[in-house]
């Protein structure tokens, strides 16, 4: 019964441990479904779980029959319009990070859009080349088949052909991958990815962008390096190099760079005034392309131009084998990297929009659409954070804006690419860089925002910040790959390491109510004579019971198992002198009769360790044994000041087998030095795994599991008649019954053979 009392309240209750809860309360015993009842739901076929399959794997199927035709078909199409002109240059600058002709990015950027469109769940992403996912395609490229610094046309040609399947061969491996990780449900390893991972690999990803790219800034003729500490030889070769630089690249770059920072700042800046942001990309682009022919700039200034785009589609490809062989790094790193990063975006956009996504159909839509676009010679894609911020600014509603974008990509394609031709490759650099938030040099300040994050990082979590750290390092030194490898473990270390070394504390009553806290937090506290209360903030399991078991002993202040052992060899020196007569009775306790004794340690150790272990018996003895009074003065025993130890194992989530049977060891340590011990909130089940692993037994009783902490420390407080004798644990407010709380236990405590007063007030 709870009766407020302002704002204050006071409970009656029993005193109840976990057993005679459950008996006053008839718990009932659940059933819980087997391996073999699943297995059953699984393979079982209704009408409604086949509807709700195909709405699953098909989503169009769930919001096109609802689309608004009138309200949201204009917003598509200005949507899908901007999204395909953005997307049309993307697709060839991120294809030099991806180390293929630029115009096989215009494939990249058409038929993943498409096969999304039919099998994606976000209404707002922008499917399509991702620089970090084309600078990882770029560096397996690499690894096949690496730069050739040679002039022959015809060695150029071969091999651009070669670039081209195996970047076509490692993105169909990575949706092959994503595939089967969405067919078998294993959407949720995204959250292995934490935020702060992503963002150290991404910015170290911006550093391997621009380090890849100043070749081209320049135009040197240097190669490419895909081995750890490669971007140091990048910049080595690029800074022997430096004098051969083409100055009207050097140029040009710096224009298009300070107009890019420029229009990018004012659209920032300005973009609640603005109806829609200044399309500097297409501007640029049409100015920089115009320029370029009108003063033929390829021939007077042998500048690197986009060069010859294919009209049309080119017929789809099978795999190369080898590169599967060699690729499956490269191809599951892509794979996870590219859907963590969609999907985080498709997330925010679901929030925002309150839509659900899917994330086992993200990876299966991802899956096909880069197996689809792998085929048609195309590199891997997840969604560009620019593009999807413009297809949703623009007023984008559903895919069907993106599946516009696609459209006006396979308009260039089929009919205008070629009067792309005269752009500079250099312009699609810097273009490049202005989309990583203005995508490294055409806009730092994304990059160096994200390196403010280290201090904030290290201000809120410290883990946190080392894995950002470690992360970055490792993806800039030894390459985006194994770098994520890196992180990824090292994530996961720190994980296995706050588990492991838990920040165990010794709790203690707060201000005489049920609350109970660290005892080093507060200065009004109380702890009850003789009583310990230890708390485990993390589960406990093979790793860390060891860390678990030296903390406990720590906190109690001796060893229960070397007080044991000290004790059976005090009784059998006690049995050896009394049959001697070397010790005598008296009312007072035992006298030794003799000044010395001639019996060593050794003597005493004979006999084996497991009769030590076992618990004491003084039946045979004269008198009762106190162990913590005058034993005999040449008889030394640890002094053992506690009588009852709580475990509150309300934060330990899972006990696995090797950690239950040290801790049964602990406890049977305990309980034979007569130490009790008590686990108090305790999760549902736990009860039932200690039942069926066959931990309980004559010592240890399910009846020493209790709901909450008070609980445990009332029935301690009552059966060891504490609660009349001490005056710290009277009530503190006669005159004003109102910071009492009170412990109705009428109703008996059937799990102990104790008689304990009506009513307990604390």
């Amino acid at each position: 019964m709870v009766e407020p009392v302002g704002n204050q309240y006071v409970v009656a209750r029993p005193v109840y441990s976990e057993v005679f809860f459950d008996e006053e309360h008839e718990k009932v015993h659940r059933y819980h479904k087997t391996f073999v009842d699943h297995l059953r739901l699984i393979f079982s076929c209704t009408p409604q779980k086949a509807k709700k399959i195909a709405l699953g794997v098909f989503p169009i199927l769930s919001w096109l029959p609802a689309y608004h035709f009138k309200d949201w078909m204009l917003n598509d199409i200005i949507s899908g319009i901007s999204t395909g002109l953005v997307a049309v240059l993307q697709g060839l600058a991120f294809a030099l990070l991806a180390n293929v002709p630029p115009g096989y990015g215009l494939y990249a950027a058409f038929f993943p859009v498409i096969i999304y469109f039919f099998f994606g769940t976000s209404r707002h992403i922008s499917v399509g080349p991702f620089p970090v996912l084309s600078l990882m395609v770029g560096a397996a490229v690499l690894k096949i088949v690496p730069d050739d610094t040679g002039n022959s046309t015809l060695t150029n040609n071969s091999t651009d052909e070669q670039r081209v399947m195996v970047a076509a061969s490692v993105t169909m491996l990575a949706g092959i991958f994503q595939l089967l990780l969405g067919i078998l449900q294993i959407g949720f390893i995204v959250i292995y990815l934490s935020q702060s991972l992503i963002s150290g690999f991404t910015t170290a990803a911006a550093i391997h962008v621009v380090a890849s790219q100043l070749k081209f800034i320049f135009q040197l003729p240097v190669p490419g390096y895909n081995v750890p500490l490669g971007i140091i030889w990048t910049l080595k070769g690029i800074f022997e190099r430096i004098t051969d630089t083409n100055i009207a690249d050097l140029v040009t770059s710096l224009i298009i760079l300070v107009i890019v920072f420029v229009v990018k700042e004012l659209n920032d800046r300005y973009k609640a005034k603005l109806p829609a942001p200044i399309p500097i990309e297409l501007i640029v682009t049409v100015i920089a392309a115009g320029v370029s022919y009108a003063c033929d700039f390829k021939t007077i200034y042998k500048v690197d131009t986009v060069g010859s785009l294919e009209r049309g589609f080119q017929a789809p490809v099978a795999p190369e084998m080898s590169v599967f062989q060699s690729c499956v790094g490269d191809a599951f790193s892509i794979a996870i990297v590219g859907f963590a990063v969609a999907f985080s975006v498709a997330k925010v956009y679901s929030i925002k929009y309150d839509y659900p996504v899917d994330a086992n159909q993200e990876l299966v839509a991802f899956g096909v659409s880069n197996i689809f676009g792998g085929a048609f010679k195309g590199f891997a894609v997840s969604t560009s954070l620019s593009r999807s911020g413009v297809q949703e600014s623009t007023g984008g509603k559903t895919q069907i804006a993106g599946f516009l974008s696609a459209i006006i990509v396979m308009i260039v394609i089929l009919a205008i690419g070629h009067l792309l031709e005269p752009l500079q490759k250099v312009y699609l650099i810097y273009h490049l860089q202005s989309v990583l938030a203005a995508l490294a040099l055409g806009n730092l300040k994304g990059m160096l925002m994200q390196f403010k994050e280290i201090g904030i990082l290290w201000r809120k979590d410290k883990y946190d910040c080392l894995i950002w750290v470690v992360t970055f390092l490792a993806a800039v030194l030894l390459g985006l790959d194994i770098g994520l490898a890196v992180g990824v473990g090292f994530q996961l270390l720190t994980v296995i390491f706050r588990a492991q070394f838990p920040k165990c504390t010794v709790l203690a009553n707060i201000g005489r109510s049920d609350i109970y806290r660290n005892r080093k937090d507060y200065t009004d506290i109380y702890e009850p004579e003789g009583v310990k209360i230890f708390r485990c903030p993390s589960p406990i399991f093979f790793a860390n019971i060891g860390f678990f078991k030296d903390k406990l002993i720590a906190a109690v202040g001796f060893n229960p198992l070397r007080v044991l052992r000290k004790r059976n060899k005090a009784l059998r020196k006690i049995r050896r002198m009394l049959k001697k007569g070397e010790l005598q009775v008296t009312p007072k306790g035992f006298i030794c009769t003799v000044s010395t004794l001639n019996d060593s340690e050794e003597e005493l150790d004979n006999n084996s360790i497991e009769e030590l272990d076992k618990p004491t018996d003084t039946k045979d003895l004269p008198i009762q044994l106190d162990w913590n009074s005058d034993l005999p003065s040449n008889i030394t025993v640890p002094r053992v000041d506690i009588h009852s130890i709580i475990l509150d194992f309300s934060a330990v989530s899972f006990l696995d087998v090797s950690a239950m049977r040290i801790l049964k060891e602990t406890l049977q340590s305990f309980n034979r030095i007569f130490v009790d011990v008590y686990i108090v909130g305790a999760h549902d089940g736990l009860l039932d795994k200690l039942e069926r692993c066959a931990f309980f037994d004559d010592e240890i009783k399910p009846t020493m599991f209790f709901l909450t902490v008070h609980d445990a420390v009332l029935f301690i407080l009552v059966k060891r008649d504490i609660a009349a004798s001490s005056p710290k644990f009277k009530p503190i407010m006669d005159k004003e019954n109102r910071d009492h709380y009170i412990i109705n236990t009428n109703g008996g405590l059937r799990n102990r053979d104790i008689v304990e007063p009506p009513e307990t007030k604390f």
